[in-house]
């Protein structure tokens, strides 16, 4: 019954509402509604089965100005978590890449996201494979004369649940891996929502 009266309420606010909100006509999602950022109830608990979300992905867009633009993806590993991050039209060189508290990227200059991810309160900034440091450091990007790049990095601290709903952000400069709070990364270039899939 209350599935039922979701669905109605959901049906109806969508006939007033922008092209981005929930898409309307029943329980079945169409083929953008993901990217969209849009998740069904029975997605909002993970898998159709109500069992843990298995992957969470951003698409990354531009931010302060940038042109940037890329994907994230984080899957479970036997140590963690595998955190994929690639890149496009970034300036060529190392960029800081962190996740950041808040799932939102609605700021121009991407500061709604809030600080790094942090579940070790007090921790101090660093990176991936330092004995201190933010949850959400996930070191740097390289990125090529063309502007690609790619980041693989293993995270043990950090589980696919606990990620869901935050975002990924990728910095205009290298992260010193140990200045706070965020390694003299310089602005956020590019920023994306976490969401399970």
């Amino acid at each position: 019954m209350r599935l039922t009266t979701l669905l109605v309420v959901l049906a109806c606010g969508c006939a007033t509402s922008s092209s981005t909100g929930a898409p309307s006509g029943g329980a079945s999602e169409p083929a953008d509604a993901k990217e969209r950022g849009w998740r069904s109830p029975a997605s909002e608990s993970g898998a159709a089965g109500g069992g843990p979300v298995s992957v969470a992905v951003a698409t990354l867009e531009p931010k302060s100005g940038s042109k940037v633009t890329g994907t994230a993806r984080i899957t479970p590993s036997a140590s963690g978590v595998d955190v994929l991050v690639s890149v496009q039209d970034a300036a060529p060189g190392e960029h800081g890449v962190h996740i950041h508290e808040k799932g939102d990227c609605s700021d121009p200059a991407a500061n709604n996201a809030g600080p790094h991810f942090n579940p070790n309160s007090g921790a101090h900034h660093g990176g991936p494979n330092t004995p201190v440091r933010h949850g959400g450091d996930l070191g740097n990007i390289n990125v090529n004369s063309s502007g690609g790049g790619l980041l693989v990095v293993t995270v043990s601290d950090l589980s696919v649940d606990n990620v869901v709903g935050r975002s990924v952000v990728v910095h205009e400069k290298q992260d010193d891996l140990q200045s706070d709070p965020s390694g003299n990364s310089g602005a956020r270039i590019a920023c994306g929502v976490l969401h399970g899939e």
